[in-house]
């Protein structure tokens, strides 16, 4: 039996020495394929396991057909408050693939741009995609559908027969909004972002839900959406203050954090004069005072989860088309 520093470089070769049988036949028993006797493949299968040995991932590849390599494609117009809630995505995938032999590549993607996914994909450098946001119109799940390649989307997608991961934003929208709605406060302000993105729309349902639940009558005047710039959101708090809002609800953290910065400037007092909620919580509010009440999600837990689908999808097996994941709705001092 071999030492343990003899152990960190063995080879096909040297198992076949060893066992004083071919190359071929060393491989056949590792992978199961062709064709070997029952006794010789567990022979060589007792060596490997009493030697620790591991396939070379990139021999190995070259014998399947596989790069053992995944794309972790991120959006590169996201701004730097969205950076935390990727990098926790990657972390839960990177948590799954350090457990295989795959690696993980990083590509930045563009809402009219997806040149540098293009490249990896067709020079072949992976063996699935997980694509870490989704939008309506998607230039990246459209060109993906097309190629031969598996892939998972981090959010949920318009494009039939997509393999999606996400958070239940629909039900936790709404039971935040109804609970707002049934502690008396009846004229919520909706303030959004960009339309172009999937979540947004299904917060805005979610929020429509909520408000048909509680028992209050959509107002089409406290919908403050499409907002893509401070200046934006300054203007819909604005608009919401104008039409008598009791609470404003933000739907996401950078627009909530927006929201409070413009209130404190304004004199505005929160909860005292003016109730405020986030359908997303982060570290850009854990400082505020008082405290937001908000919806909390798991980016690690979406990012695991997207990569054990994609793994599974790249070994053939069969997987849901729509995984929903699970939210906590933190009902804090913001709205006392």
């Amino acid at each position: 039996m071999m030492n343990d520093t003899e152990n960190k470089n063995i080879t096909i070769g040297d198992v076949a020495e060893a066992l004083g049988v071919s190359k071929t036949t060393v491989s056949r028993a590792i992978s199961g394929k062709g064709r070997i006797g029952d006794e010789t493949r567990q022979r060589v299968l007792d060596y490997i396991e009493a030697n620790n040995y591991r396939p070379n991932p990139m021999a190995k590849g070259l014998a399947d057909q596989r790069k053992y390599n995944i794309c972790w494609a991120i959006p590169g117009d996201s701004n730097v408050y969205d950076l935390p809630f990727f990098q926790r995505c990657m972390a839960g995938v990177c948590e799954v693939t350090m457990a295989t032999d795959y690696d993980v590549l990083i590509s930045l993607v563009y809402e009219k741009n997806i040149s540098h996914l293009k490249r990896i994909v067709e020079n072949k450098k992976v063996d699935g995609v997980i694509l870490g946001r989704t939008l309506v119109d998607d230039l990246a799940v459209k060109y993906l559908k097309g190629k031969d390649i598996p892939f998972v989307t981090i959010g949920s997608s318009n494009e039939k027969n997509v393999i999606q991961v996400d958070n239940d934003h629909e039900n936790a929208c709404k039971e935040i909004t109804s609970i707002l709605a049934g502690k008396g406060y009846r004229k919520l302000a909706l303030i959004g972002g960009s339309s172009s993105h999937v979540v947004n729309a299904t917060r805005q349902r979610g929020f429509e839900l909520g408000l048909r639940a509680a028992g209050v009558d959509i107002n089409e005047d406290m919908l403050f959406l499409g907002n893509e710039t401070t200046a934006d959101v300054e203007r819909a708090v604005d608009g919401a203050l104008s039409v008598g809002a009791e609470c404003i609800v933000c739907m996401d953290d950078c627009i909530c954090r927006d929201v409070l910065l413009k209130l404190r400037r304004d004199g505005i007092s929160v909860p005292g004069d003016l109730k405020v909620a986030s359908f997303y919580n982060s570290e850009l509010l854990d400082d505020n005072q008082p405290q937001i009440t908000a919806i909390q999600y798991d980016p690690k837990e979406i990012g695991n989860v997207a990569c054990t689908i994609l793994l599974k999808i790249i070994a053939g097996e069969e997987v849901e088309q729509k995984s929903l994941l699970g939210y906590e709705v933190l009902l804090k001092e913001s709205t006392r």
